[in-house]
């Protein structure tokens, strides 16, 4: 399996339980996904394999925002790339204060492959107003991605839109994230819940975005704020988060743009430079900067 952590036992939830709680007691919640496998596979070119990986766990991520039952996560400690992507799909957050989340993945030459860059531009979709440009909320998605941004709180998790303000809560005691979760689920189950139905009005905005991204990355790659290869990956990015290269604005299904980044990660996977970063990554802990 991709990421181990993350098989949710849901085959008898429907007649047994009110819903599911992740969560665990380790010293952290996650650290992201096990880019050992990644590499090992990328290195042999086992790109099907890779491909069917990615896949399995976009459709676990799927599965838990579409359960019949109401799935909360209760992280804690590092909650990072995968952990936080588990995060953005769930029904209800309930992080302990001490919570370090974020998309990471851009530090190893990756973009968030399961999910995490789909929701991301469905958050940005469903916030964006008529009364300001609809490119202001996707440019500030796009950078928290971009940049690798991590919440070093939960707290600050809902200024970089990875928590929901009015959903997600953050619980101050670490030793009662889980009771807390564990009511909230049951909370949720009674008030109705029922099955959500998959989106198909997800708001991209193609080429007029598009343009205007590029011409940020390209900026920073002049003023060397940004590698050869930062650039080429931040691009992977905004192509997937624009929906691509559309001529107009144009509303598409969740399905659509998890193609679009599963296609943007698995090509990455191939690149030097980012296997060069993951390697450094396995070997010390850090990415290269190259």
């Amino acid at each position: 399996m991709f990421f181990p952590a993350y098989r949710l036992q849901l085959k008898k939830q429907k007649k047994d339980y009110k819903g599911l709680v992740i969560a665990n007691e380790g010293a952290n919640f996650s650290a992201g996904a096990n880019v050992g496998m990644i590499f090992m596979l990328a290195i042999e070119q086992e790109y099907d394999e890779l491909d069917m990986a990615i896949r399995l766990f976009q459709n676990t991520m799927m599965r838990a925002r579409y359960s019949s039952v109401p799935v909360v996560v209760a992280p804690h400690g590092l909650a990072l790339g995968g952990a936080c992507e588990l995060s953005l799909h769930a029904d209800k957050v309930c992080a302990a204060a001490e919570t370090y989340t974020g998309l990471v993945e851009l530090g190893v030459g990756l973009i968030p492959g399961g999910g995490g860059t789909k929701e991301f531009v469905l958050r940005a979709a469903d916030e964006m107003h008529e009364d300001e440009p609809e490119t202001i909320t996707l440019k500030n998605r796009f950078l928290a991605i971009a940049t690798a941004k991590v919440a070093t709180s939960a707290a600050e998790g809902f200024g970089i839109g990875v928590y929901r303000k009015g959903l997600d809560e953050v619980v101050m005691n670490q030793g009662r994230r889980i009771f807390e979760a564990r009511k909230s689920v049951v909370e949720i189950y009674d008030s109705g819940y029922t099955t959500p139905i998959q989106r198909k009005d997800v708001k991209v905005l193609g080429r007029s975005a598009l343009g205007a991204l590029y011409a940020g990355i390209h900026a920073m790659r002049t003023a060397n704020y940004a590698t050869e290869h930062d650039a080429l990956v931040a691009k992977k990015l905004a192509y997937v988060m624009c929906g691509g290269d559309l001529s107009e604005p144009t509303n598409v299904t969740e399905q659509y743009l998890l193609d679009l980044e599963r296609e943007a990660f698995l090509s990455l996977c191939g690149e030097k430079k980012t296997l060069e970063r993951i390697q450094s990554v396995l070997k010390s802990g850090k990415p290269v900067r190259n």
